[in-house]
């Protein structure tokens, strides 16, 4: 994901009616479907809800791009670990060279 105009925010609306704001951390296409990677935008780092939230993207009979979760407990464990291999290579890519 580009940095260079800075950080993605997705609102969605959870069961209860109640919105929350996400922040787009990284979207891959893997075994030919597409997940993004998200953190809560608006929850503390040391709250336990804090955490890495995993979605499918799809698309609706509208034709817009929606966001479906992960039921899957095999694939959801597939992605995570596909995104952590994403994120921690970055990282180890930008540290200084010693």
């Amino acid at each position: 994901m580009s940095e260079e105009y800075g950080s993605d925010f997705v609102t969605m609306v959870d069961d209860k009616g109640e919105e929350f704001t996400l922040e787009v951390v990284e979207t891959i296409d893997y075994n030919g479907k597409t997940y993004t990677a998200f953190l809560p935008a608006d929850v503390d780092e040391n709250d336990p809800d804090y955490g890495l939230v995993l979605l499918c993207n799809a698309v609706d009979e509208n034709g817009e791009e929606v966001f479906d979760t992960i039921d899957d407990d095999d694939e959801l464990e597939d992605v995570y670990n596909q995104f952590m291999r994403i994120l921690f290579d970055d990282e180890e890519d930008d540290s200084p060279k010693q």
